[in-house]
């Protein structure tokens, strides 16, 4: 005699578990318990084993997705079909991440329930029948080692850019500072007649005096710049390079 496949429907509209029972406890080799939240579903699932589980979606406190979130953490190898009336493709989405094996569409038919069922309980072989195939681009993808390599090439261009980087923050940073607070001292001064006038001679005399610093920010700067982009250049043509060979 073939043993009977046990199901656990977890809903807390005991209408639903009345339903899984009248239609697969008949000559159909199951039979079902129901647990009205995930709460009381946990209890069941520690006190024996069942073949699948099948959970609404929607219930007061712990929700489907949670409980299969814990369901798959403690027994991998149960599936479990989530029960739905709220079909939207972020449920689908969280649900479909928690490892769910399938989903169901409220109002539920006979048929759906039989085939559900069935369907839930094929071998992992005949299961993964049906997988898509990956795209090619996802075969060609970079072995592990190249990526390793890519990784430490990056890295290391970080470390030797790092001094370069810190230098021109030390030398822009006073600078910014200092013209800020230049500036705002200006534009006071600058509703004063006398002072407009004493201040446009400053400007001259400050922007006679400011041009060295500034020839000397561009000499810091652009060969920081003018390295890391050949640096980083030269990385990204070898590691192209070598994942190619």
């Amino acid at each position: 005699m073939r043993a009977l496949r046990k199901v656990l429907v977890v809903d807390d509209d005991p209408v639903v578990g009345k339903s899984f029972n009248r239609v697969l406890s008949h000559d159909k080799g199951y039979v079902v318990i129901t647990a009205q939240n995930a709460a009381e579903a946990l209890e069941r699932l520690r006190e024996q084993e069942y073949d699948v589980v099948f959970t609404d979606i929607k219930m007061p406190g712990m929700d489907g997705v949670e409980l299969t979130e814990r369901v798959k953490a403690s027994r991998p190898w149960t599936p479990v079909v989530i029960i739905t009336g709220y079909g939207t493709p972020a449920n689908e989405q969280r649900a479909k991440a928690a490892g769910v094996s399938d989903f169901m569409r409220k109002p539920l038919s006979p048929e759906m329930i039989e085939e559900s069922a069935t369907h839930a309980l094929q071998p992992p072989a005949t299961a993964t029948a049906s997988v898509v195939p990956l795209p090619a681009a996802s075969a060609q993808a970079m072995p592990a080692e190249a990526i390793d390599t890519q990784h430490s090439y990056r890295n290391l261009a970080k470390l030797v850019a790092a001094p370069f980087v810190g230098l021109a923050y030390a030398v822009l940073l006073p600078l910014i500072g200092l013209a800020m607070l230049a500036w705002t001292a200006l534009q006071a001064l600058m509703t004063i007649p006398v002072a407009n006038k004493i201040l446009m001679r400053v400007k001259d005399i400050a922007l006679f005096v400011a041009a060295p610093f500034i020839g000397l920010i561009y000499a810091v700067m652009l060969p920081v710049v003018g390295m890391t982009m050949l640096v980083s250049l030269g990385v990204k043509a070898w590691m192209t390079r070598k994942a190619k060979a």
